[in-house]
């Protein structure tokens, strides 16, 4: 008897041998003549894991590998363009940045299929993008020197944890 059926059976000795739990012993399609039943319990060990929803090729299969993950590259190529404007101007750098960023997860919500740009669940990839971006991009707007976005209350913070 094999560690899986082990684990499945429900019953041991003579009258229950081969019948998997919750069969009851009936001999019915679990049983030892007919073909085993799977078993819905989770494997103890994994041995693979899911693809995120979405996470199938952006292009079909006989594309060119940039043309299947076209999202991604539409992210990076953002974010790369973000950097090299840093070189001239830093705040408009870092918005490029984190427009790129918010880019992402607009598209990772609206299309079907992402490519690697679907980490984990839509959702969550919606959620993490999202909130990178927006803080990527009000992080750039409240630089120094000459913010163009100043929060009060964040000033008052400031003050009172450094006493």
């Amino acid at each position: 008897m094999s560690a899986e059926r082990d684990r499945t059976d429900g019953v041991s000795g003579a009258s229950g041998a081969g019948t998997p739990a919750g069969d009851g012993g009936a001999g019915g399609a679990g049983g030892a003549d007919g073909p085993e039943r799977p078993s819905r319990r989770f494997p103890s060990v994994t041995r693979d894991t899911a693809r995120p929803e979405g996470g199938g090729r952006a292009a079909p299969g006989d594309a060119p590998a940039p043309a299947r993950q076209w999202p991604l590259l539409c992210v990076l190529a953002g974010t790369v363009a973000g950097l090299l404007v840093t070189l001239a101007d830093f705040r408009a750098g870092i918005l490029i940045v984190g427009l790129s960023t918010l880019a992402g997860a607009v598209l990772r919500w609206t299309l079907p299929s992402v490519g690697i740009l679907a980490v984990r669940s839509r959702f969550t990839d919606v959620l993490t993008y999202g909130l990178l971006g927006t803080a990527i991009v009000l992080l750039a707007m409240m630089a120094q020197p000459g913010a163009w976005l100043e929060i009060p209350f964040l000033e008052d913070i400031v003050h009172f944890t450094i006493r």
